[in-house]
């Protein structure tokens, strides 16, 4: 039975080791001009590797349309002579969620959708929501929601749904129950975590979210959610086309991201890297390669959390956001519409206090930053459960990928601070 990611996991990330003797101290993976170019990003992802923190990490970083730079230390795994590169396979989980971002507003630039159109226009079920009386709480003590769910709201996660992640009580039972979960983890069981069978199907996801109330009211709160998840069913269905096929026709495939997708082909195994769980000093697996979970076919395509990908195809991503929907002379979306996703589309009266976007705004599933945030305001992107990081900074002209293997992400500090090392390099 597939086990699925616990509360802390996919905030963060989680795992289980004890390989960090085989690691060969400092082992140089890929050392491109970027080492030179950004020595501090550079002395920051190797110094995880030379303490055997960390099997592998790398970073991605391109100026403008020009070809990335690749840097980085150490192998796919703590027990692996494999260095990881460029085509390293990496889980990206909520990195994911700006992809089907984007998959949205193409829909919305056709006309098959529009941003504030409610979704009860393509899932009927959810036309007459209820909404806990006290968040988290009873889910019987409900009353009926007050304004509808729309497209909006499921892009910026205030369409009033919570995640098993990070609810508690009885709705987050209810989820479990259900099968209502943002992504997978390992075989292998999770600690502190009930055995769940995922939903089988994203339509099956979509029937049961339906009869659940939400914990808060639609457009009031900003609540991290299975928003981009249903998103999914709703590009399903204003498409005509299953949603990872979507995905690969419309984005993937005329971007050349050949190595993105929810399943690792046996043939690229060899590639995927082992996913950790910091435990004190060791390291321990809790997805290897070669028994990972991403080699059977998923119970659905998780829009929230479930594409794997390589540093190199998620930078071709980012280069298209970077290029307002166009890169390598290929234009998947019109300009205004890669701006209107990059932009905030969070309304001032949306409740962020105690968030991961206090202070922030937020697009078409990625985080947004303002005049007021550090960097200023121009940079989109999000990160990942096992302490992946993606974004762009339009003002700046820059495209920035970190990327390891490692749950929950809080347990160090690398997505937490490699954007930090990033800046000391571009801003010195």
């Amino acid at each position: 039975m597939n086990q699925m990611i616990s509360r802390r996991a996919l905030l963060g990330g989680l795992a289980m080791g004890g390989a960090a003797g085989l690691m060969p101290r400092a082992a140089l993976a890929w050392k491109a001009d970027g080492a030179v170019l950004y020595p501090a990003t550079h002395a920051f992802i190797k110094a995880f590797v030379d303490k055997r923190q960390l099997a592998g990490t790398l970073a991605a970083i391109g100026k403008g349309q020009a070809a990335a730079n690749f840097f980085g230390a150490g192998t796919l795994a703590m027990n692996s002579s494999t260095p990881v590169g460029p085509d390293t396979l990496w889980r990206l989980y909520s990195m994911t969620k700006p992809v089907t971002g984007i998959a949205a507003m193409l829909l919305i630039e056709e006309g098959k959708m529009r941003l504030d159109q409610p979704i009860a226009d393509f899932l009927p079920d959810f036309a007459k929501m209820k909404v806990q009386v006290t968040p988290d709480g009873s889910l019987t003590d409900v009353r009926p929601a007050q304004t509808q769910i729309t497209v909006r709201q499921l892009l910026t996660h205030t369409a009033g749904f919570g995640y098993n992640i990070i609810q508690k009580g009885p709705i987050r039972e209810a989820y479990n129950r259900n099968g209502l979960v943002g992504g997978q983890v390992s075989r292998l069981p999770v600690p502190g975590m009930p055995p769940i069978t995922p939903a089988p199907s994203l339509k099956v996801f979509a029937d049961r979210l339906a009869t659940l109330p939400l914990v808060y009211e639609p457009g009031s709160r900003w609540s991290y959610s299975l928003s981009l998840d249903l998103l999914g069913r709703v590009i399903e269905v204003a498409s005509g086309q299953a949603f990872d096929a979507f995905l690969k026709t419309r984005i993937f495939d005329p971007l050349g991201m050949k190595s993105t997708g929810f399943q690792v082909a046996q043939k690229d195994v060899g590639r995927l890297s082992t996913n950790y769980f910091p435990l004190g000093p060791a390291l321990v697996p809790i997805d290897p390669a070669a028994a990972s979970i991403y080699l059977d076919p998923p119970p659905m395509p998780y829009g929230g959390g479930g594409l794997v990908s390589s540093a190199r195809d998620y930078d071709r991503f980012l280069a298209m956001l970077l290029g307002e929907g166009e890169t390598g002379r290929v234009r998947i979306m019109k300009r205004e519409t890669a701006r209107l996703a990059m932009s905030n589309l969070l309304d001032d009266k949306i409740d962020r206090r105690g968030t991961f976007v206090e202070g922030e705004g937020f697009g078409a599933g990625g985080r947004v930053s303002l005049p007021g945030s550090p960097t200023g305001e121009g940079v989109f992107g999000w990160g990942g459960a096992a302490g992946t990081i993606g974004f762009v900074d339009r003002t700046r002209g820059y495209r920035v990928g970190g990327y390891t293997q490692y749950m929950p992400a809080e347990a160090l500090p690398f997505q937490r601070d490699f954007p930090k090392a990033f800046y000391k390099d571009v801003l010195r």
